[in-house]
């Protein structure tokens, strides 16, 4: 390779020559581009939350706030809450997300760390990147079929030992809420993942060099330094992956069972939002149709403060890792 620099193999003046009209006219037509594809997303959303909300209207004005905190759903008596589902759709969330949070960041750490070899390292994460590719239903079939009778041994154990907690207060009849975080958490953990690579993998090496330099080991290089910077992307990843988790449809709706109840138990069956969503609306009358569409303006409500949390966490975080008041 030739040791040239590489504004020798430049035209002479092309670093230093004020921009053409053709480049004003190009940097003016990518902006107008942006524009119009920034704006077109925000009718976008504007336009599902209008179609939405239209078909809303009739629940809304009937059932108010009450929706949001009764439990039953009765369409013969007209009596519609979404209370369990609220309950279930953020239960069931947090602990795929604890689950895929621990386990996505310890495989990036790995995949990016020289903990394997190489050609190794490929093979995981073209494994991993694979997992993103599964169809949601196909999740649901291993679920039922290999998940809970692999897991109903353990939580009969539990249940018979611990009962008295309420965590495994109840036995694991079929579908519940600890098969369906079990795929949850897989089905989120790709995301997680991937993420929390790029942010591992966009440090500088010389941040890595500078912490062994002063004499930390391996891991304290991961843990105190390389873990600190890369904090950003990996709450990023957090975030993205409990979005995921929150809107999740058709694995949730075939293994937690659809019971429009309340609990702590991880083996009880319980409702998501979204299952509810699915489940219902295929036989729907005009009744119920209005209240399973205030049901998806309610997840598009907790959806997006997720995503305003997260991001005012995210920059807070950024702010005592860089010092700043």
């Amino acid at each position: 390779m030739s040791s040239e620099p590489f504004s020798a193999a430049l035209p002479e003046g092309a670093l230093t020559r004020p921009p053409s009209a053709f480049d004003h006219l190009a940097d003016r037509a990518f902006r107008s581009l942006a524009l119009v594809a920034a704006a077109a997303l925000i009718l976008l959303l504007a336009y599902i939350l209008w179609k939405i909300g239209v078909k809303a209207l009739p629940a809304i004005g009937e059932h108010h706030f009450a929706f949001l905190t009764d439990s039953a759903w009765d369409v013969s008596n007209r009596s519609f809450g979404i209370l369990p589902e609220i309950w279930g759709t953020l239960y069931s969330s947090l602990l795929a997300l604890g689950v895929a949070g621990f386990f996505g960041l310890t495989v990036a750490i790995f995949l990016t760390q020289d903990f394997l070899p190489p050609r190794l390292a490929v093979l995981f994460r073209t494994v991993i990147e694979m997992l993103a590719a599964i169809p949601s239903v196909v999740f649901g079939l291993w679920g039922i079929f290999v998940v809970i009778p692999t897991i109903r041994p353990l939580a009969d154990w539990l249940n018979a030992e611990l009962g008295w907690l309420p965590f495994f207060g109840t036995t694991l009849s079929g579908p519940g809420l600890l098969p369906a975080t079990i795929v949850l958490a897989i089905m989120v953990l790709p995301t997680i993942t991937a993420i929390s690579q790029d942010a591992l993998q966009s440090i500088p090496y010389r941040t890595k060099e500078a912490a062994y330099g002063m004499g930390a080991t391996k891991w304290e290089a991961i843990l105190k330094v390389l873990l600190p910077t890369a904090a950003g992307g990996i709450f990023s990843a957090l975030v993205l992956g409990f979005g995921r988790a929150l809107g999740e449809t058709m694995a949730l709706a075939m293994l937690i069972g659809n019971s429009n109840q309340i609990s702590l138990s991880l083996f009880s069956p319980g409702d998501t939002l979204a299952s509810l969503l699915a489940s219902h609306f295929p036989e729907a009358g005009e009744v119920e149709v209005g209240a399973l569409m205030y049901a998806a303006l309610v997840l598009l409500a907790i959806t997006l403060l997720v995503n305003i949390a997260g991001n005012l966490l995210l920059a807070l975080t950024q702010r005592r890792i860089s010092g700043k008041s």
